[in-house]
């Protein structure tokens, strides 16, 4: 993890390149078990408190349709093993100019004493969008960790114009 110093925001994101394609990964611990964590990013009552409202089946080969703040997706579960590893395939209903059409999103869940260790990347990114990729999905992990730790979520267009300047530095690097 970078850009953590003093009186900046802390950074759980670093960003990279894989075949002209941008990726995100974040990297957290939260202070809740494995079986908690799991059910925060599976259970669709949950999901809707902290992420977006989601319809559908969410077990391996099931798709789904997810509806947030940010739009409209449909969803394929590629891989499910609870209560370690979600790999799915996220398609854009709407892609504004210059995003995907389809991503990947893989979540990687670890006990770590009487809490867990969440990494979470997203594949097939644009480069150019890559900063605000970055940021968007810090936001996520946040509000996840705020849902699970019984706290309000974060004013999201405040706290992604804070995160948007070190993301942007950090793709620099990588573009």
């Amino acid at each position: 993890m970078t850009g953590n110093a003093p009186g900046r925001p802390r950074i759980l994101g670093t960003l990279r390149s894989d075949g002209g394609d941008g990726v995100v990964r974040m990297e957290d611990r939260f202070d809740t078990d494995i079986d908690d964590l799991w059910s925060a990013l599976t259970d669709p009552a949950r999901l809707s408190r902290w992420h977006s409202r989601v319809e559908g089946d969410l077990r391996l080969g099931g798709t789904f349709r997810r509806v947030g703040a940010d739009g409209e997706s449909t969803g394929r579960v590629d891989a499910c093993e609870p209560p370690r590893r979600l790999l799915v395939t996220m398609r854009d209903s709407d892609p504004q100019p210059g995003q995907p059409t389809e991503t990947v999103v893989e979540a990687e869940l670890t006990a770590d004493g009487d809490g867990t260790i969440l990494v979470v990347e997203e594949r097939g990114l644009p480069l150019p969008l890559l900063p605000a990729y970055g940021a968007g999905v810090q936001l996520h992990v946040e509000n996840l960790a705020d849902h699970v730790g019984g706290r309000e979520l974060a004013d999201p267009e405040a706290r992604w114009e804070e995160l948007l300047p070190a993301y942007r530095a950090m793709a620099a690097e990588v573009i």
